[in-house]
């Protein structure tokens, strides 16, 4: 037997693994690295989150993805030669986060790598007869483990695919073995770029969870940001939001997509919902005079609206909801004032730490947690098909030689 078999076979057969999840999102901020101690697996598993870093990536980083990044058309050499850079980037980045806790490649049972998505494309999307569902995540994980010297299991995605899923959310998984009780019907939403939720009913039922994105979350407006209030990258503490007012006739027409009537689950990205879409809005409505902090102030309603539906929507008739947010959205006050007014069933909106995991740092743990049961997991019942949740295990593994 290979010896990294074999390695694999004794670390899937451990009580407690030591587990690196990686998440690079589509805000481009940075990487989070979360070091996760695992026990048990499927609805037994247990974390402990250890030690989180997130990692700002530079300007040349930010520069060089936003040259292929949601575009169509780009450069296909470029796309080449990116994939394995942000591996042996991402991996020299494990490598400081393991001197910084005093760790060694041997301490590690696995890498759970995201890569960075780069294009995501349903069907619903792209309108081709031709194909399915597709989607690109780039970060070769083969270079990453040569860089770190550590198994990587990585390209979670394309397998959701495979089985029939759209490749996203991959919350669900994670969220239904961890976060279910049957104290409360729960809702988790995660605020990245896009947001997406998934529903946790207190009865276990498998067939009654679903995720699904709901629309953009920052995206629209960190790059509004980017482009005109330059080095800002977001909207911190709202403060530019908070000087605009909310124009109704662009809010209009910010919601006018045929996305948003489609049912769940469906899945969507920066492609759609991006500059260029608001562009298209602002020409509709007859906007375009807008102050830049006018602009802002809708947008930030905008994904509030967008999200807070979505929570309705999943919460009508039912008692004894809570929901629980992570993502970057979290940060942002104005667009947590937003949804909790939109939301009268809600008395508040807490954030997963209540459950005892860093929000920032959720994501990267919820791979993690696909790492682990790639390697340890047994044939989970996660859900219905139809809710596009396929009863798969995910992962691609990547040995360091």
């Amino acid at each position: 037997m290979h010896q990294h078999i074999l390695a694999l076979y004794n670390s899937a057969k451990k009580q407690q693994k030591l587990i690196i999840g990686l998440m690079s999102g589509t805000s481009l901020d940075g990487l989070d690295v979360a070091l996760c101690k695992m026990s048990g697996n499927g609805m037994n598993t247990q974390i402990e989150l250890l030690a989180f870093e997130t990692v700002d990536y530079d300007d040349d980083y930010k520069q060089k993805i936003k040259t292929v990044f949601a575009k169509r058309d780009c450069d296909l050499e470029l796309v080449t030669l990116l994939n394995p850079w942000i591996g042996v980037l991402h991996g020299k980045i494990v490598n400081q986060c393991l001197a910084k806790w005093q760790l060694g490649a041997k301490d590690i049972d696995v890498i759970a790598s995201h890569g960075q998505t780069i294009y995501h494309c349903p069907k619903s999307q792209h309108q081709h007869a031709d194909f399915k569902h597709g989607t690109l995540q780039i970060g070769d994980s083969d270079h990453l483990a040569v860089t770190t010297g550590i198994t990587t299991i990585g390209d979670f995605r394309q397998k959701h695919i495979a089985a029939g899923g759209e490749g996203a959310p991959l919350a669900v998984y994670g969220d239904y073995l961890f976060f279910t009780s049957p104290a409360e019907n729960r809702i988790l939403l995660n605020m990245g770029g896009i947001a997406n939720l998934t529903y946790l009913p207190k009865s276990a039922d498998p067939e009654a969870v679903f995720s699904s994105d709901i629309g953009p979350g920052n995206t629209i407006m960190d790059a509004y940001i980017q482009r005109f209030f330059t080095p800002l990258h977001y909207d911190r503490d709202s403060l530019v939001a908070n000087q605009g007012s909310i124009n109704q006739r662009l809010l209009d027409a910010l919601c006018e997509n045929t996305f948003f009537a489609l049912g769940f689950p469906k899945t969507t990205g920066p492609e759609v919902f991006n500059l260029q879409y608001l562009a298209t809005a602002q020409a509709a409505s007859e906007t375009t005079h807008l102050s830049h902090f006018d602009v802002m102030a809708t947008l930030n309603r905008f994904s509030a609206q967008v999200i807070a539906n979505a929570i309705n929507q999943c919460s009508v008739n039912l008692s004894n909801v809570q929901v629980y947010a992570s993502g970057g959205g979290i940060h942002n006050p104005l667009l947590m004032k937003h949804i909790l007014a939109l939301c009268p069933q809600l008395d508040e909106i807490k954030n997963t730490q209540a459950l005892g995991i860093n929000p920032d740092a959720k994501e990267a743990v919820l791979f993690a947690i696909l790492a682990n049961e790639c390697l340890a997991g047994e044939k989970q019942r996660f859900g219905n098909q139809t809710q596009g949740i396929p009863n798969i295990t995910m992962g691609k593994i990547s040995f360091a030689d």
